[in-house]
């Protein structure tokens, strides 16, 4: 796992990577859950933490989360496509975050509805 405080949490399963960005609008904060891609997971694997930080904030600044927004990150937001999925990532990072000593609480996933669906 990996971490950028207010941009990211990468997370691995089974040779898996998740990126868990961190967007905020004005007041209203949120996550996109996404798993990378292959073109993505070569970026990272050629360019390291730089890229994630990138890809951060590429879906942070893409608005995901926004009714009119057109981001490309938006479909593949696991977060809010899987519960199940979303809990496991909240669960991990808070033994994460425990395990590195980070006190300050960390808040159950915001599940916010995007796309169609949500209209």
């Amino acid at each position: 796992m990996d971490h950028e405080p207010r941009a990211f949490y990468l997370l691995e399963e089974n040779g898996a990577l998740y990126l868990d960005a961190f967007c905020s609008h004005s007041c209203f904060d949120y996550g996109v859950l996404i798993a990378l891609n292959d073109d993505e997971s070569a970026e990272y694997a050629a360019k390291g933490r730089p890229y994630l930080e990138r890809l951060a904030y590429d879906i942070h600044y893409s608005a995901p989360a926004a009714k009119e927004s057109t981001s490309l990150f938006k479909s593949r937001n696991l977060g809010v496509l899987s519960r199940e999925t979303s809990e496991k990532v909240s669960a991990a990072i808070v033994v994460w975050r425990s395990a590195n000593g980070v006190l300050t609480a960390i808040k159950r996933r915001r599940l916010t509805p995007v796309g169609p669906e949500a209209t």
